[in-house]
């Protein structure tokens, strides 16, 4: 049909399922090879959302929320992808770049629900409306569309919906347009232009569907959906069977075992009763329990409130096939975008599943960050969780496996663990009029885009403004987005140990709030975060040139140990960096030694992600901030490390120094020059010199105040370097960095 009939409606669109088709229509290929968000994808949404609703209809994105049900492997989809990253990698250098492409794109990564919250804060920016589920998104977008308020005049999905009861659903849209040609200055180009009227929509009536699959009944038509699998169920094993059924299967199989063995899939088990794989699956339970699910789903209505599906005939025990209940309150900052789900999922579902990264995570630097020093912020994070909901949480048992030990599980005993620091961090109340006695450190922070982080850090450096902040802890609750954010910066700052309970800085504190002044005024959020990350690998003892070593593929090309290490250790700190490109694919060199090193960064950015959003949450449970408002994304995008950033700046400043060691006279200042111009035609859609010189002023930052840190760790009572690191070997690496400081200076 024509895309103008549907003009004047509004059409729920399930994120999952876009997403899917965005990644269909612009696939970064060398995505997976530099890790962090999407380059192109934002320019991509923003044109073709812009197209669809010139149209004249309205959309509202609905995004899955916690997990339900159970998940056979975990695992199996990450270890396919890295593996395939893996064999990208040997093609590209073995110079088979056409068929490393292919293979870096063929490792479907990252997936649509990696992608949800770049698309979220994409939405935010265009001022389209979108929700998030409790559960799942399509009891969510059945519910927006069968109300008698009817949210939603038609759905855009895939076609599990039919499962959840939608009877007419969208599935395609085609949008066309027209080429023109375009002079200017005497020059001719192509250009495309959207075309309405040649645009199209596909969709399905499910009542045609049963009239052509033989008059079947509704119940018939979902047993012969779950049947055939799809994201909630999987396939019946014998239809995968090449001796039962040589040329494929398709719904019409289906049908036809139930209408001759059913007509329900109990029957037709039963009929399969001594195939192995059936059994293995315990199928029969598990479509009962995935049934459940579906009729008895968990939705968001009209008034706010969390309610189960006809729950007058829910079984008692529904939870164990949709998930455990958390507080409608917690639902509602979910609902809202303002949290994630990770945590929220730890806790209710009991797993933690940590799986590969994009690099394959065979370090061992990478194994020991994820399995035991990562493991006490995970406690923190759950703790501040459950201290503020139901006391049953607070005795909940958390089971952490990892990819590269499946049988291994790692036990969480939350009552070990509890009270959190909830009551210490509660001081934190801190009003807007009083922040605004810092306002030259706080500048900067008046909106999503800015860093509340670096102002946040900067005015805490005062000590007459510390002794004020002590006594407004029985003050109003908090009410701007300023108020909000920065307390919970300020109760994440000690929640990271850089204040203590008494708003002082910690000799870690004073380190930072020194490499922020250094950085200066004038620093970006994506700076300013990078340099807290920094700061962060350095007490993981993580960020030390003493750990360089080639446990990839993709070192220097510099002969002696000392410069592969200088120019390997430099580049870790480079990607940290957020690259300065256009909104297109990138384009340039790879390195899997940095994709390896960029793995360990984004780990600590989530995890970093996971206490700041945990901090936040036990705010407003305890009432310590005004509920009635509406800045819920505002908040959410002000607080730091929201974006994940790629390797790319590393592999560049890496290649600027290889390209350096393969010149006569690599110091002099005419070759830099030389190569600093050469090296702008390796990124062809981006800004070299810009990106090389962030980076430089990212290592200073830090590099220079090492000697700083020492002499305050020194000098202070609390030495120790972190729960497994020592001040002295901080104190030992310091002549290292001034050696690579010192070899750097010849050559940026």
């Amino acid at each position: 049909m024509p895309l103008s009939a549907l003009k004047n409606s509004v059409i729920g669109i399930d994120a999952a399922y876009y997403l899917e088709r965005i990644l269909t229509i612009s696939r970064e290929p060398l995505l997976s090879a530099l890790g962090g968000w999407p380059l192109a994808y934002g320019l991509v949404v923003r044109k073709d959302l812009d197209d669809l609703q010139s149209a004249g209809f309205k959309v509202h994105f609905v995004f899955n929320g916690l997990d339900y049900g159970t998940e056979d492997d975990p695992f199996k989809s990450t270890n396919a992808a890295s593996n395939l990253i893996a064999k990208a990698f040997q093609l590209y250098e073995a110079e088979n770049t056409t068929d490393a492409v292919k293979e870096f794109k063929a490792a479907g990564v990252p997936t649509s629900a990696a992608l949800s919250e770049f698309l979220k804060k994409v939405l935010y920016d265009l001022k389209v409306e979108f929700t998030v589920a409790p559960y799942s998104a399509f009891a969510q977008l059945a519910y927006y569309e069968k109300d008698p308020s009817q949210f939603v005049d038609a759905i855009y999905g895939p076609s599990e919906l039919f499962l959840f009861g939608v009877d007419k659903l969208i599935t395609k849209f085609t949008l066309s347009y027209d080429v023109l040609e375009v002079s200017e200055s005497g020059t001719s180009t192509k250009a495309s232009s959207f075309s309405l009227d040649n645009s199209t929509f596909s969709w399905i009536d499910r009542r045609e569907c049963l009239e052509q699959l033989g008059h079947i009944s509704p119940e018939v038509f979902i047993d012969a959906c779950m049947l055939t699998g799809s994201n909630l169920m999987d396939t019946f094993p014998p239809f995968r069977n090449s001796q039962l059924f040589s040329s494929g299967y398709s719904i019409r199989d289906a049908v036809k075992l139930l209408v001759t063995h059913g007509p329900s899939v109990s029957g037709v088990c039963a009929q399969y009763q001594d195939d192995k794989k059936i059994k293995q699956l315990d199928y029969l339970d598990r479509y009962k329990r995935v049934m459940t699910a579906i009729k008895h789903h968990v939705v968001i209505t009209k008034n706010g409130n969390v309610e189960t599906l006809d729950s007058a005939h829910a079984p008692f025990d529904v939870h164990d096939c949709i998930g455990q209940r958390l507080p409608e309150e917690l639902m509602y900052y979910l609902f809202r975008g303002m949290i994630r789900p990770r945590v929220l999922n730890w806790l209710t579902s009991g797993k933690i599943n940590v799986t590969a990264p994009y690099a394959g995570g065979e370090t061992q630097a990478y194994q020991k960050l994820v399995k035991e020093q990562l493991l006490p912020w995970r406690g923190q994070a759950l703790c501040l969780l459950a201290d503020s909901i139901n006391r049953y949480y607070g005795k909940k048992e958390v089971t952490t496996r990892f990819w590269f030990d499946a049988n291994t599980e790692q036990k969480l005993n939350l009552k070990d663990l509890l009270p959190s620091q909830k009551n210490a961090l509660r001081t934190w109340r801190v009003s807007d009029q009083l922040i605004s006695e810092r306002k030259d450190e706080l500048e900067q922070s008046e909106g999503p885009g800015s860093s509340y982080l670096f102002g946040a850090i900067r005015s805490i450096a005062s000590q007459s403004f510390i002794t004020k902040t002590l006594g407004a802890k029985e003050s109003q609750p908090l009410r701007t987005t300023r108020e909000v954010v920065t307390n919970v910066v300020w109760r994440f700052l000690q929640l990271r140990q850089y204040v203590d309970e008494n708003h002082n800085l910690t000799a870690w504190g004073k380190f930072l709030v020194q490499t922020m002044e250094n950085l200066g005024s004038g620093s970006s959020r994506e700076q300013t975060e990078a340099a807290f990350i920094t700061t962060e690998l350095l007490r993981l003892g993580i960020l030390n040139p003493s750990t360089v070593s080639a446990s990839y593929s993709g070192a220097s090309t510099y002969t002696t140990d000392a410069d592969r290490r200088n120019s390997m250790f430099i580049s870790w700190v480079a990607s940290l960096g957020k690259i300065r490109h256009h909104a297109i694919g990138y384009s340039g060199p790879l390195n899997r030694q940095l994709l390896a090193f960029q793995s360990i960064v984004s780990e600590v950015r989530a995890s970093l992600r996971d206490l700041i959003e945990m901090s936040l949450v036990s705010l407003f449970l305890e009432g310590d901030a005004d509920r009635d408002r509406k800045d819920w994304m505002d908040i959410s995008l002000s607080l730091p490390f929201y974006e994940d950033t790629s390797c790319a700046v590393g592999i560049l400043f890496k290649s600027y120094l290889d390209e350096l060691a393969k010149m006569d006279e690599p110091t002099s200042e005419s070759t830099r020059v030389e190569v600093k111009d050469k090296a702008q035609s390796w990124l062809k859609h981006g800004d070299f010199r810009g990106s090389f010189d962030d980076s430089l002023r990212l290592w200073d930052a830090v590099s220079l105040r090492i000697v700083i840190l020492v002499q305050i760790l020194a000098n202070s009572v609390f030495k120790v370097y972190d729960s497994v690191r020592s001040f002295d070997e901080l104190s030992g690496a310091k002549p290292l960095w001034d050696e690579v400081d010192q070899w750097l200076a010849l050559r940026r």
